[in-house]
């Protein structure tokens, strides 16, 4: 190997290994009989020892230090530098410590579903105790200068630590809460509407038919039905979501398929070209989650949106919602008031549900919490922050598939991508002429062809406060995030300034 084009080819095989784990990965999560749960766990692992050699190959290295040298384009340098910094992580791994991580993880999440629907934490402990022994072993495989977590927070949100976060939650405790206690003792909606019988199969045609309104290409990707909702890709041209159908609460197939949706337009809107490479490859899970935020929050519960829409629910569901008026349904829709799940939590105690697993994620990884801690910790928090006893284990610590998956350091990125996305979308609104009444008439491409050209097709090519200073002139900032929240539901809860 001596050349880029070299570079350029081996990247490729790494990625067509990694998204064939992906494939299996998807499988099991939707299609996959529970018999076979041992001999997929067997051939992921096997798979992500492959890839992993591959990865930390010494000629690969050679190369990326000899191409790390020679005068190439701006595109190319950051491919190679940002593909040296995934080798010199890769290289801290050994191929064992790789392959057990990845069956431990399997078997963890298929005891987490049996966990889930038992309701039974206990079921899962044993195997999240045997996940955080090699999580805490990968921070020190990885090193960190202050705190174990920070390695965690690195492969999500590159240069995120745990000094930034506590900074940004404290930002929430001091602004978002107070607000949120403001609206608690303001004349409460009534979101009743939204819990009578909504047929599965019509559910999942509506939101088929808002998917493609946002732009979603249907001849690139597919939406299923999973426990907990997901994106997953094997290429720009294959994106796949998932969402969840409960046929008692039209909210939560909604905003599932909206907000994988988003995340599944920033995939498709990579370049196929740079396939394997990092300017093909989504540049943080926080700029990743500002995709998803800005379609759910930003357009998908704004009234602009609802103008447009919902008449084609109420043809949908004429029984339930003949009767209901667009107003009362926008109320409906943004309820704000503390809830046990997470994914259904509104748009601000959202960050409250965040908050809580950030505490228990980094305490958890410094040793100073263990797994049997869990539960009680988890319920203790609950009533804290937002005031509510936990009922169970499946509305409690159970209730997300993260932990199972191994992904520690993931939950941080939901409320920085949230505070991404009001701030992109306030500039997008500055740049886009009438971009509120372009969306009341159900015109979203001005919009998603501006997060093409500012977010999606740049890849890896800068790091995520680079860009979004590149696009909105200033770092991620929490006051547009605090600004659009007290603008929107101080006029829903006819609050005064």
């Amino acid at each position: 190997m001596k050349t880029y084009q070299d570079y350029i080819n081996h990247c490729k095989k790494i990625a067509d290994l990694q998204y064939s784990i992906s494939v299996l990965n998807w499988d099991q999560e939707v299609n996959m009989p529970p018999k076979s749960a041992e001999r997929r766990a067997q051939q992921i692992s096997t798979l992500a020892g492959i890839a992993h050699k591959i990865s930390t190959d010494k000629e690969f290295g050679k190369l990326l230090h000899a191409l790390s040298k020679k005068k190439l384009s701006d595109e190319k340098k950051r491919n190679i530098n940002e593909s040296l910094k995934e080798y010199s992580k890769s290289t801290k791994y050994t191929t064992e410590f790789v392959q057990l991580l990845s069956k431990t993880i399997s078997e963890s999440f298929i005891a987490w579903q049996k966990a889930k629907e038992k309701d039974d934490f206990s079921i899962f402990a044993p195997k999240l105790k045997e996940l955080v022994k090699l999580k805490r072993e990968e921070c020190n495989l990885l090193g960190y200068k202050h705190h174990p977590y920070d390695a965690m927070l690195d492969i999500y949100e590159p240069n995120s630590t745990v000094k930034d976060l506590d900074i940004l939650f404290k930002d929430v405790r001091q602004h978002l809460v107070p607000f949120v206690k403001q609206i608690a003792k303001a004349n409460q909606h009534n979101d009743s509407l939204m819990h009578n019988y909504f047929e599965k199969d019509k559910q999942l045609a509506f939101t088929e038919i808002l998917l493609a309104q946002m732009g979603y290409d249907f001849k690139a990707g597919r939406q299923d039905v999973s426990t907990h909702p997901f994106t997953t890709n094997f290429s720009s041209t294959d994106v796949r979501v998932t969402t969840r159908v409960n046929e008692n609460n039209l909210s939560e197939i909604i905003w599932s398929s909206i907000h994988e949706g988003g995340h599944a337009l920033y995939e498709q809107g990579l370049k196929d070209e740079n396939y394997g490479l990092p300017a093909g490859n989504y540049l943080s899970l926080g700029i990743h989650e500002s995709q998803s935020r800005i379609w759910e929050n930003n357009v998908g519960r704004s009234i602009f949106f609802w103008n447009y829409n919902f008449k084609k629910l109420q043809n949908e569901f004429h029984s339930n919602l003949g009767h209901v008026t667009v107003e009362d349904f926008y109320k409906a829709i943004n309820i704000v008031k503390p809830s046990f799940i997470r994914t259904s939590a509104d748009e601000l105690t959202y960050h409250f549900h965040v908050m809580i697993r950030y505490e228990i994620e980094k305490d958890l990884l410094s040793g100073k919490i263990e797994v049997e801690d869990l539960p009680k910790i988890w319920n203790k928090k609950y009533k804290e922050y937002l005031g509510i006893d936990v009922p169970s284990d499946s509305f409690g610590v159970l209730q997300d598939i993260h932990w199972s998956h191994g992904s520690f350091g993931y939950f941080p990125t939901y409320s920085i991508g949230s505070f991404y996305a009001a701030q992109f979308f306030n500039q997008a609104k500055k740049e886009i002429n009438q971009l509120e009444h372009k969306i009341e008439i159900g015109n979203l491409k001005p919009l998603l062809e501006w997060l093409r050209e500012k977010i999606h097709i740049h890849g890896k090519l800068f790091a995520a406060d680079e860009l979004c200073e590149k696009i909105t002139s200033e770092k991620l900032n929490f006051k547009h995030f605090l600004n659009y929240a007290k603008k929107k539901y101080s006029k829903i809860y006819n609050l005064k300034p």
